[in-house]
């Protein structure tokens, strides 16, 4: 079967490599059983790159990565290479990704599946039934503006400076994508930022209530950073979408995760522009590092690396159908009472990652038959 689905597998360092073999068997199945062929190709990104090629990513597999319809990410780093420079750490490989990629929207959804909501070290009736889509802005704010650096100052004292810096046109964009979504899920947009002590967090809001007006069809509110954390930790089910900035996004898509029992669960979807065609270049990846110490042990939750590929079936390939297929079958898997360590309850079977990986592969030709 000719396939027009083009996908780069990059799995990483660590425990990347174990969860994404577990997807890679979701995918083979799709093949099998879905009438649908990805042409897919494999590189190494990271640490793995560092070691075989002295960089953590190579001018050829950031080609490939611009060429692929989409690219399914594993994990990178380890302590291994906490000493080398900066820009040839394992994390740079994902920054650079992102940014030639222009990978300016990160979707991340915080969902409880029923048989997990007792495993939050929140109050079940808190977190039972959340479905949150946090979406972060990806490719400029603190982490991108300049100036920046560590500096010595005339009395030999050392100043770092980082520059957080937002144009109209990024927070635009982003913003879009929010009131996109929140179309398709329960029609709310919280937008999150600090307008109270920061000129950006004016301009996020200002242009934010701007873009709204495009759409009157969706609530929008707004709410301080600070007030969001604290109030994802006392009543989450508020939220639908939050949309929010780079530095921002990352601390509050951290809280948000734990709601749901374990990081290790949490799938993630990185979006550029769409071009005439309609096709974003994007990027799908779990939320989870590379746990250099449980590597090799059979111990990874394998279905952050599945719900990531799901996410790409939905949000790459239009594939919304088979996405909730993947998604139904780990529920009824999890439901079966089917548990990798780190979300073991009592009661329940610890099962390694790939038995986990045999589980969902059992659900699915259950669903599908």
């Amino acid at each position: 079967m000719a396939s027009n689905k083009k996908l780069l597998i990059l799995a990483g360092d660590g425990i990347g490599p174990e969860g994404i073999a577990q997807a890679r068997r979701v995918l083979e199945w799709m093949s099998k059983r879905r009438a649908v062929s990805f042409g897919v190709s494999e590189d190494l990104v990271g640490g793995a790159a560092f070691e075989a090629h002295g960089t953590p990513l190579t001018d050829k597999t950031m080609d490939a990565a611009m060429q692929a319809d989409a690219v399914l990410f594993g994990a990178v780093g380890g302590p291994k290479w906490d000493n080398v420079a900066r820009h040839l750490r394992p994390e740079a490989a994902l920054l650079r990704l992102r940014k030639d990629m222009d990978l300016f929207a990160n979707l991340r959804p915080a969902k409880v599946f029923p048989a997990l909501a007792g495993a939050s070290t929140l109050k079940e009736d808190i977190v039972s039934g959340l479905d949150i889509m946090i979406v972060r802005e990806l490719t400029s704010g603190v982490y991108f503006g300049k100036p920046r650096g560590i500096e010595k100052l005339p009395d030999g004292r050392r100043r770092g400076v980082d520059t957080q810096v937002y144009t109209s046109d990024e927070i635009e964009r982003v913003a879009r994508v929010s009131f996109e979504l929140a179309r398709k899920r329960q029609g709310k947009v919280c937008s999150s930022e600090k307008s109270n002590v920061m000129e950006s967090g004016v301009l996020w809001r200002q242009v934010v209530t701007e873009t709204h007006k495009h759409y009157p069809d969706v609530a929008l509110s707004h709410m301080l950073a600070d007030a969001c954390g604290m109030q994802l930790v006392r009543n989450p089910k508020q939220f639908d979408v939050i949309v929010t900035d780079n530095l921002f996004g990352d601390l509050l898509s951290d809280v948000a995760s734990m709601l749901t029992g374990s990081i290790g669960m949490l799938p993630s979807a990185s979006l550029g522009p769409a071009d005439p065609t309609g096709r974003r270049r994007a990027l799908y990846e779990p939320v989870h590092g590379s746990a250099p110490d449980i590597a090799g042990k059979g111990l990874a939750n394998p279905i952050a690396s599945i719900l990531s590929l799901a996410m790409m079936l939905r949000y790459s390939f239009d594939m919304g159908d088979d996405a909730d297929l993947v998604e139904a079958a780990v529920g009824k898997v999890l439901d079966g009472g089917l548990r990798t360590a780190d979300i073991m309850q009592p009661g329940k079977a610890k099962v390694s990652t790939s038995v986990m990986g045999d589980a969902i592969l059992k659900e699915l030709d259950k669903l599908a038959a």
